[in-house]
């Protein structure tokens, strides 16, 4: 934990007595005990990034005592999502429509042998379908993908995964039965249901899983020539890379997407992306920047739609959380408690719970699991506690990774008050989801076109 012969504990020492503050005040301000910011000044204890963090911004180091600590891999790899003891080779630089074991495919061709570039292959019928007719298949299919979002927020991953499959089967069908501006629609929508597959796959903890949807989703985009959707699922690879703290990753993926959308909407959304990026790097200049570009952005698309503005394909659904009432405050709330200030995450996240809808659960849980955590980490332990029933009681039913990767980083900073009641009953509550969570979790084990993924290393 140095760089040359400086060691955190050291450096943390030497700033700290600079500013003219003592252990106990520093202590309470980054909300651990000073008898372990003192074993970590004296070099008896290793600190968290975490702790790095907050030592950080209270002592307006500029990233220095941050730079000291040592992470797992490029940016900040310690994994916050996905199953434990897995992990995927990770580029920001995969090639449309496949990955590390996962061959680019013909979009229409899933399930089938690999045709030629370009050729279709599969139809559901020996001639055209007509405009009428496929205009009523999507729509029904559009009814589908809606219920599949709206299942996605209250059952696991797995109680979805059918109909998800089976709908971009279908799709692709349609699409290799259709003129060419019904067929765009139809992988328009495919595209869709294969970016929540991956959503889904998540979830449930496989990334692998999640990585090989993401590629398909962007060759049935890439088919239908739906650029800002080949640029969406850039930023949601960038949420993945988030998950593993991978802040270079993140930058790279959301700059990706800002140079080839052409829409505001998803601009705004990898301006979001690339803020987080720049939280993890602890660069809060940046990352401010990044939040002001995206709530622009955001504010350009608003008055867009006020004017009468055509943002999208007719009817398609639109990139992006269709629950959170403000996915600009959990963003920007995420951003704060990276860059060490939890205090300030509370600001902006707090109320924001409320404003989701009762029958979001998969939001209002990752939303509440966040908020505990920036309230736990600013030391309102009575208000984090409070909210831990609502929380964990959902986890086991939604079987969601990302959820219960928070809940364990906030029974971490629960088990720093071992003398505190409440404390102590939440993190048992905790302990019991995570643990009923392990037996009922884990990946689907289905993979986009049958290919299992290469072996781990």
């Amino acid at each position: 934990m140095a760089r040359g012969s400086v060691t955190f504990g050291v450096e943390l020492r030497r700033r700290r007595e600079s500013a003219g503050v003592s252990l106990r005040a520093l202590a309470r301000v980054v909300s651990f005990s000073a008898s372990h910011l003192s074993k970590v000044e004296r070099g008896q204890k290793n600190a968290s990034v975490a702790l790095a963090q907050r030592c950080d911004h209270e002592l307006s180091a500029n990233g220095a005592l941050r730079d000291l600590v040592p992470t797992d891999g490029p940016g900040k790899s310690r994994a916050r999502g996905g199953p434990a003891g897995r992990g995927a080779p990770w580029s920001p630089d995969p090639p449309v429509g496949g990955m590390p074991g996962f061959p680019a495919a013909d979009p229409l061709a899933l399930g089938q042998p690999e045709p030629p570039p370009g050729e279709l292959t599969w139809r559901i019928t020996s001639g055209p379908l007509e405009s009428g007719e496929v205009a009523l298949i999507l729509g029904n299919y559009r009814r589908i993908y809606d219920e599949c979002r709206s299942l996605g927020q209250a059952l696991g991953p797995i109680a979805v995964r059918h109909m998800l499959t089976s709908s971009i089967d279908a799709l692709r069908g349609i699409a290799g039965s259709a003129h060419p501006p019904d067929r765009a629609a139809a992988l328009r929508l495919a595209a869709r249901f294969a970016e929540y597959a991956g959503w889904m796959a998540q979830e449930a903890g496989d990334e692998y899983g999640a990585l090989g949807w993401n590629g398909r989703a962007a060759a049935l985009a890439d088919a239908a020539d739906d650029t800002d959707f080949v640029a969406y699922t850039l930023i949601r690879r960038a949420e993945m890379a988030l998950y593993r703290e991978d802040a270079h990753a993140v930058l790279a993926l959301a700059r990706r997407a800002d140079a080839q959308a052409r829409g505001v909407r998803v601009r705004g959304l990898a301006a979001q992306r690339e803020a987080q990026g720049h939280a993890l790097m602890g660069d809060d200049a940046a990352c401010l920047n990044a939040l002001g570009r995206a709530t622009d952005l955001m504010a350009e698309e608003r008055a867009g739609e006020t004017a009468g503005a055509v943002t999208a394909a007719a009817g398609d659904p639109v990139p992006g959380s269709a629950h959170l009432a403000g996915p600009a405050d959990f963003v920007s709330g995420w951003c704060m408690h990276d860059l060490g200030r939890p205090a300030d995450a509370v600001d902006v996240l707090a109320g924001g719970l409320e404003a989701i809808p009762a029958e979001a659960g998969r939001a209002r849980a990752r939303y509440g699991a966040r908020l505990m955590l920036a309230l736990a980490e600013s030391g309102e332990l009575a208000e984090a506690c409070a909210m831990t029933e609502a929380v964990t009681s959902s986890v086991v039913l939604l079987d969601s990774a990302t959820i219960r990767a928070d809940l364990r980083r906030l029974n971490h900073a629960l088990n720093r008050w071992p003398r505190h009641s409440d404390a102590r009953q939440a993190s048992r509550h905790i302990a019991a989801a995570l643990h009923t969570g392990a037996h009922t979790g884990g990946h689907t084990g289905e993979y986009p076109g049958g290919h299992a993924p290469p072996p781990l290393n």
